[in-house]
């Protein structure tokens, strides 16, 4: 299957169970979530919608409409100061990165940013996490800010990178 086999969709409460299916496998294996513990069904509702009224998006083939990833945008902050700022959220399915469909992903969240007037959008990474690291840093953003030795996963003290990718200002 290629990048041309893929279809992204709208993001809404009704791809719950998917978002969990596709997040879930991260929280007891590897750094890519900060949880420990999967996500139950009523915590997916509370995950998915922060990213009302901004993009997001389901990763889909095109020959059956399997979820293969989910990436969304919310507020950085509620306060109005912080209104052109957005933070990520991106997970593919384990068995599916390395295809080209998170920069997909990406630039589907950047266009609509843009076109929203965001023009800075952050990510924090698990320092343990050095696929996401490589993946944000080929894609624009750069550290901006790191936590050290914050958090603490299976006995693995890690520190939290935060990220920054500026957009281009609406001309």
């Amino acid at each position: 299957m290629t990048i041309t086999d893929i279809r992204l969709m709208p993001l809404g409460e009704e791809d719950a169970d998917e978002v969990l299916d596709i997040f879930n496998p991260y929280t007891t294996n590897g750094f890519a979530a900060y949880t420990d513990k999967p996500l139950g069904e009523d915590a997916a509702a509370s995950f998915i919608q922060p990213s009302t009224g901004y993009p997001a998006c389901m990763a889909r083939t095109s020959d059956g409409g399997y979820a293969v990833g989910f990436g969304m945008l919310r507020p950085y902050s509620p306060l109005p100061v912080f209104i052109r700022t957005a933070e990520l959220t991106l997970f593919l399915r384990e068995g599916w990165t390395g295809r080209g469909i998170g920069t997909l992903m990406l630039d589907h969240l950047v266009g609509g940013a843009v076109l929203m007037g965001i023009t800075t959008i952050l990510s924090s990474i698990s320092s343990l996490n050095p696929l996401s690291i490589r993946f944000h840093q080929k894609s624009g953003f750069r550290e901006c800010g790191r936590l050290e030795g914050v958090g603490e996963k299976f006995a693995h003290p890690f520190d939290v990178l935060y990220c920054q990718k500026d957009l281009p200002p609406i001309s």
